[in-house]
Formats: structure tokens, sequence, C-alpha cells
């Protein structure tokens, strides 16, 4: 399992001043009962062991919560080489993903939910907004991470102009990949490196890397991260997701 890179003079966390990246700190953390809910993370496994893994993932996100700081950055090595094509892409539709404008119109991406004014907008719209390009890394939850540039908005920018109301406490990214959504707390997802993705290391956004636009941070794990988006909605809470309602960790912070 990779350790996140650390900018050189960056305040570290106690995991961190301890040798063990954030994910191995937790497993550490939570001793037999995270590892009982690794275990079952692919399945709901035996109802017994159910209100067990429940309690584990509350734990986690417990911790997971004080670890997160609103102002730690990642900065990816500056020797790391660019992934390129040998990014790994996912879905879980049987077919590559592609948004046919003579089937659905012209693609645009809704957002909704607990804000004064919710908007729909189109790529060209999106492209017009404030620009942010990051060299980022990506963590996966099997292990692996990988650098890429990512060119889009800032989520928190998306938030501000669609005027965010106070009552938010979370937020639900839906898609066109077979309705693959996942809903993510609110401080993470205002988080400033959190953004709305439609270019990767300076070409627009691919089709198999989530195009038109995907989201994407590095302040959560590759599944939390949708692809193929269509919505943004601002929730009261939480209401899980694909990969979270099959007994994956829910907060999955890096």
């Amino acid at each position: 399992m990779s350790k996140l890179w650390l900018p050189p003079g960056r305040p570290r966390h106690a995991a961190e001043k301890l040798g063990l990246d954030r994910r191995a700190f937790l497993a550490a953390g939570a001793g037999g009962v995270a590892a009982l809910a690794l275990a079952g993370c692919n399945s709901e496994g035996p109802r017994s062991a159910q209100p067990i893994l429940d309690r584990a993932a509350r734990w986690n996100e417990k911790v997971e919560r004080a670890l997160f700081r609103h102002t730690a950055m990642n900065s990816a090595p500056a020797g790391a080489t660019l992934a390129g094509t040998k990014f790994p892409s996912y879905f879980v539709a049987d077919e590559l993903p592609i948004w046919d404008e003579n089937q659905r119109g012209v693609w645009r991406l809704e957002i909704a939910g607990l804000v004064k004014n919710p908007v729909r907008l189109t790529l060209a719209d999106l492209k017009e907004l404030p620009r942010t390009e990051l060299r980022l890394e990506h963590f996966c939850v099997e292990g692996w991470s990988a650098v890429c540039v990512r060119t889009g908005v800032r989520l928190s920018e998306l938030a501000r102009s669609a005027g965010l109301l106070p009552d938010a406490r979370a937020v639900d990214f839906q898609s066109f990949d077979d309705d693959y959504h996942e809903s993510w707390d609110l401080e993470s997802a205002l988080h400033p490196q959190t953004l709305v993705v439609y270019g990767q290391d300076g070409a627009l956004l691919p089709p198999a890397y989530g195009a038109p636009a995907r989201l994407y941070s590095p302040v959560k794990l590759g599944y939390k991260n949708t692809k193929y988006l269509t919505r943004i909605v601002f929730l009261p809470r939480p209401n899980g997701g694909y990969w979270s309602d099959q007994g994956y960790e829910w907060y999955a912070g890096v």
C-alpha cells in the first residue's frame, strides 16, 4: 500500500509521526474490528456480523473526520511520471459509457438540492467558469496510486455560484454509468482540491476516464470519485452510494 507523499515542511498528523499512512493508521486504531470490516468489504457477510461491521464503520468515520484538515493539500512528488494511458479505467456498465447527443441531447450537469439557484451547465458553461489545473495523486482502495494533471472547476466555486444553503451537510454525485452514485460529507466536497474535472493531462477528458466531466479529489479513495457526472445534489444527510451500499467504507478518506 502506497504511503502519502509529504511536501517538505508540511505539518504531520499523528499517523505520519508514527510512520504509517492514514489507511494503515485507521486499521491499527480499529484493531480486530477493522480487520473484520475489511474482510467483509465486498459483501454483506453473515447477518450476525453486521452490527460489528456497522460499529467499525462508525468508528472509522469518527477517526477519519478527526484527522481531516481542510487546509492540508496534496502535492504529487516532483519526480513522479504522469500515468497517462496507463491510468486504469473503471466503469460499472457492460460497455464503456459514452454520452450520445443524438439519443440524450446536449450533456448538462445539474446542480440541485439545498441551493438557492439550481442550475444546468453545459460543458461550454463549465469551461467558462474559473479554471483550476492541479497535478494530483490518485489513491485506489486496491493500494496503488498514480499521478495525472486534472483541469476543471472547484466544487466550492459551483456551490458558491448556486447559493449553497446552510442546511446542507452532504453531497451526492450521480452518473450516467448505470446510475452509479456516491455521496460525500460536505467538508471533503468543499476541499480546495475537489474538482469537477473536464480535462486530463492537457486534453479534454477521454470517455475512458469519465467524459464529459467527472468528480476528482485526492482526499477520497478512487471509488468515491464519480465519473460520467450528470447531477450534483446537496443534501441534509448522506444517502450511501454504489460501493458504499455493498459494504465498502462510506467516508473513504485518504
